[in-house]
């Protein structure tokens, strides 16, 4: 529960949230609803995760061509991640509260590296979009917001649709 005091904010836990990125519509939602919920709240960390899910090491025919695509997402990624920072800017948080981490798969899920990386900033807070798939696919392939909202410790969990 958050009490206000003048503009000093308490908690019980620290102020960091992390939301997962992608290309997605359901990410840019995500964005959005923490730009208009929290409307730049002062003391809020916010951290944008873009996960890249690299092909099996036979898709690539060489190391220079695995390289390419691993450059070519890491140039895609920043300029996502730079809209998305931009979002937030505009809705009041400061430029050095606003974090952007691209990272390369390198768990087998990509649930599994968002896992991680919530245990390793220890987040208060974690904002995913949900893909939007049916719950027949759900059932058979698994759901990664769904493995977030199992397997996630000690923090708040907001699925946005």
């Amino acid at each position: 529960m958050i009490s206000r005091d003048g503009d000093t904010y308490c908690t019980t836990k620290d102020k960091s949230l992390l939301i997962a990125v992608d290309g997605s519509e359901n990410a840019k939602r995500a964005v959005l609803y923490v730009a208009e919920f929290l409307r730049g709240l002062p003391g809020y960390c916010i951290t944008l995760l873009n996960i890249i899910s690299e092909p099996p090491p036979d898709y690539f025919t060489g190391r220079e061509e695995r390289q390419a695509w691993v450059e070519d997402q890491g140039v895609k990624a920043e300029k996502m991640v730079a809209e998305y920072r931009g979002i937030l800017i505009r809705s009041g948080f400061a430029e050095d509260a606003i974090n952007a981490v691209a990272a390369l798969q390198d768990l087998p899920s990509v649930a599994e590296c968002i896992l991680s990386h919530i245990k390793e900033l220890k987040c208060s807070t974690v904002v995913v979009g949900r893909r939007g798939i049916t719950r027949k696919e759900e059932f058979l392939f698994g759901s990664t917001s769904s493995k977030i909202l199992r397997e996630a410790k000690d923090c708040s969990i907001w699925v946005i649709q």
